[in-house]
């Protein structure tokens, strides 16, 4: 089975962005999609009070004072700038947010997405996710396909608590990119070799009209 590394990912990633959006890259894998953004001349947006986020820095340049919403070292292009929380928030919650890129425990057929909680943990809160997850025009997933323990993170229904109802457009991960569609997710693009058989027959609610007639 063919899979996509996660350069090919955030290269896809960056390819279908619109240059006019601002961009929010959330913790975690979305992060891969950094780079890529920026060579496109992309604005990217972190949370904790950023517009116009870079890739991490090289080892030994890292500043204590320049960190992305995960804490990690980061660093700012130019004609970037620093914002306060509430006017980082602002932009959030008044719609100004073009596209967030975002990780997932699951995503369902409707576009419901979880990714703050598993199910029996218990952690301190939400954060800004579900701020984003509302606020922003577009949700796009990154993440891999399958949970540690083999399952779909693509499911019928979560089974883990809610971020935001109905609000995922498009999910891209190391097996193709998808898109709820309802009762079932679309298949808009698979890597070379990988079929939408393979996946389905892994438990990956595909739409019939992907499948090969039987």
């Amino acid at each position: 089975m063919s899979i996509w590394s996660d350069e090919e990912i955030a290269h896809r990633i960056a390819q279908d962005v619109d240059e006019s959006w601002l961009v929010n890259v959330g913790i975690g894998m979305p992060q891969i999609a950094v780079e890529p953004l920026n060579q496109r001349g992309i604005m990217l947006h972190s949370e904790n009070g950023i517009i116009g986020l870079g890739p991490s820095p090289a080892p030994g340049r890292e500043d204590p004072e320049v960190i992305d919403a995960g804490k990690g070292f980061a660093t700012v292009v130019d004609g970037g700038s620093f914002i306060d929380s509430a006017t980082s928030f602002m932009l959030i919650r008044g719609g100004r947010l073009g596209l967030a890129l975002m990780g997932a425990y699951e995503v369902s057929v409707n576009g419901d997405l979880a990714n703050w909680r598993l199910s029996g943990r218990k952690i301190a809160g939400i954060g800004g996710a579900a701020d984003l997850a509302f606020g922003a025009a577009r949700v796009w997933i990154v993440t891999s396909l399958f949970s540690n323990d083999g399952k779909s993170k693509l499911v019928h229904s979560c089974s883990h608590p809610l971020t935001a109802p109905g609000v995922v457009k498009r999910i891209y991960t190391e097996h193709g990119i998808f898109e709820p569609a309802g009762d079932s997710f679309r298949v808009v693009s698979l890597p070379e070799g990988m079929s939408a058989e393979e996946l389905f027959e892994k438990g990956v609610p595909i739409s019939i009209e992907a499948l090969s007639p039987r």
